[in-house]
């Protein structure tokens, strides 16, 4: 039996932008709510890495759309588009600790509880690297950005939520501080910067001579 028109529609951006292209979700919703004008049944957030806490928004929802760097062992910056039953096993291309929930294990939280929305749709993108702490997008997985948005607008529409030109005012976004434009231009040149880490974020006590 073919799913019904959801009401209640969640789009998350899941990802961790303080390293490299693991970013890409949560760059993607911050775009589109700074170009698209969503109606008010359809929520858009930064889910960034918060693991199980993004259950009971899974919970309130119809249908979810999920932007997430993916890997799957494709040519870096190739986009897949999954639908329902697939998306589970390609959920997250890294846990960054072993304390970080991977949201497929949030999906499946959802499914035991019988709360899991009726639709799923994940716009996944191969990564180029990963392994940079405070670096930025790669070019390839940056250039994704428009076209995934241009699937989850599609979708959208399919579901029912036609979406035009405008902007979204929402306070589930990332802070002002760590959008792209703000990140990846305050960060130093590749032949300056720390890779082991971004100064940015170190703690101030390690900052200090000993």
């Amino acid at each position: 039996m073919p799913a019904s028109q959801p009401e209640k529609v969640l789009i998350l951006g899941i990802g961790n932008v303080l390293w490299a292209d693991e970013g890409f979700g949560v760059r993607c919703v911050e775009t589109m709510a700074q170009s698209h004008a969503l109606p008010e049944d359809v929520r858009i957030m930064d889910g960034g890495t918060q693991g199980l806490y993004l259950l009971p928004f899974l919970e309130e929802a119809d249908a979810l759309l999920v932007f997430d760097a993916i890997d799957f062992g494709l040519e870096p910056g190739t986009l897949r588009v999954l639908r329902d039953d697939e998306v589970p096993a390609f959920m997250g291309a890294k846990k960054m600790s072993l304390h970080q929930t991977g949201f497929q294990d949030v999906l499946a939280t959802a499914a035991l509880l019988g709360r899991a929305p009726e639709r799923l749709t994940l716009i996944g993108c191969q990564p180029v690297e990963l392994e940079d702490y405070g670096g930025g997008l790669r070019p390839a997985v940056a250039a994704q950005i428009a076209p995934a948005i241009d699937y989850a607008v599609a979708e959208l529409t399919h579901w029912g939520f036609p979406i035009v030109a405008g902007s979204t005012e929402t306070g589930d976004l990332a802070d002002s501080s760590i959008r792209r434009d703000a990140y990846e231009g305050g960060r130093p040149a590749a032949h300056e910067a720390c890779r082991t880490g971004d100064e940015r974020f170190f703690p101030t006590s390690a900052k200090e001579p000993a």
